[in-house]
């Protein structure tokens, strides 16, 4: 498998991430630990997590349960120089610190409990999960309002958190920082101040993308070109829709929107799971067929015809998941399905 250097750092992962956010929750200790060597047999390295996992439902109670999931899978199988550990620090939620908002201090905290869950003594890349200060992401674009951010109190909290990010990486606790669920002017700010203050850069940046979702297409791409910052692409299968398990209505027992309705949620994806959303999905199921693919292996080798760095991350509940989509890695997009992708695109810009 190609292997990709972050940003301007000196991290290099596989070009593919696994995503580990059901660990401890929809996905059992001992099978998450059989994802994660199915996939390092696979050549994925690459491995992705958070202080707040495992979601679909976030509870207080299993709060920095994949973390310690994943180093009981570091410390039995005794391999960690064979990959790279990426883990988040929570913006505000008040599930984690009771809705307290992240500082210096509070992130120098937060990284030692991490690297104890983790049961390491190194952190390859750590990001910031979302900006203090509000962010668009998971829907909130459609009534987004940045109106009462301050900016010097925005700057000021940069130059707090990338202080102690500088400590942590000159301690040798982390080795690069990234950020997620930013916004363009996030993150020319925090490359901005980072060559102010000779702090870290970030190398990284962990945002939403897919078929369905190219927000990240425009302003934020162009920051990050010419900043150097490379794209984590969460949600590549748009939290399953595009794998095509929810066609015709349905709600397979044990899918992520049927365990959000169980508990309370209304079993919509996020938001995702909207009219324009099946639609798109069903066009893109249509080609997918029309050319051959299995429209999962399309939906994540159209992401390295993309004109920037991008690492998607995959992600499944179970094996027999996660197999299907290492059977398409390695497959490239030629160039007429490419088009008609950007065809489909422009039909529908962003169904949800």
């Amino acid at each position: 498998m190609k292997r990709v250097t972050l940003g301007g750092s000196d991290v290099e992962v596989s070009e593919i991430c696994l995503g580990t956010m059901t660990f401890g929750n929809q996905t059992a200790e001992a099978d998450g630990h059989a994802q994660i060597d199915r996939a390092l047999d696979a050549g994925i390295s690459f491995l992705d997590t958070a202080e707040m996992y495992p979601v679909n439902p976030v509870r207080r109670e299993t709060i920095g349960l994949t973390e310690t999931i994943l180093g009981n899978w570091l410390a039995r199988r005794g391999n960690r120089d064979r990959v790279e550990v990426a883990t988040k620090i929570t913006g505000p939620s008040q599930m984690v610190r009771d809705g307290a908002p992240f500082d210096g201090a509070i992130v120098a905290a937060a990284i030692d409990a991490s690297l104890e869950r983790l049961q390491t003594d190194r952190i390859d890349l750590y990001q910031l999960h979302w900006p203090v200060r509000g962010s668009y992401a998971f829907r909130q674009n459609w009534g987004y309002d940045p109106s009462k951010q301050s900016k010097q109190q925005t700057l000021d909290h940069m130059a707090d958190v990338l202080g102690a990010l500088s400590a942590a990486r000159q301690a040798g606790k982390i080795r690069a920082v990234g950020l997620s669920n930013e916004s363009a002017w996030g993150l020319t700010r925090w490359c901005d101040t980072a060559d102010r203050l000779g702090a870290p850069r970030m190398a990284s940046i962990q945002n939403e993308y897919s078929l369905l979702y190219r927000l990240y297409d425009t302003d934020l791409a162009e920051v990050a070109v010419n900043e150097d910052v490379t794209l984590l692409a969460y949600s590549p299968l748009a939290a399953g829709l595009l794998s095509g398990k929810y066609s015709g209505g349905a709600m397979p027992d044990g899918s992520r929107a049927a365990v959000d309705k169980a508990t309370g949620g209304l079993g919509n994806l996020g938001g995702r799971k909207t009219p324009q959303g099946v639609a798109a999905t069903e066009a893109y199921h249509a080609l997918a067929a029309e050319h051959g693919w299995d429209p999962i292996h399309m939906a994540i080798a159209w992401q390295s015809t993309r004109p920037f760095k991008v690492v998607p991350i995959i992600g499944a509940t179970r094996i027999d998941q996660l197999d299907r989509l290492l059977a398409g890695l390695g497959k490239a997009v030629p160039d007429d399905l490419r088009k008609a992708i950007d065809r489909l695109h422009k039909q529908y810009p962003l169904p949800y």
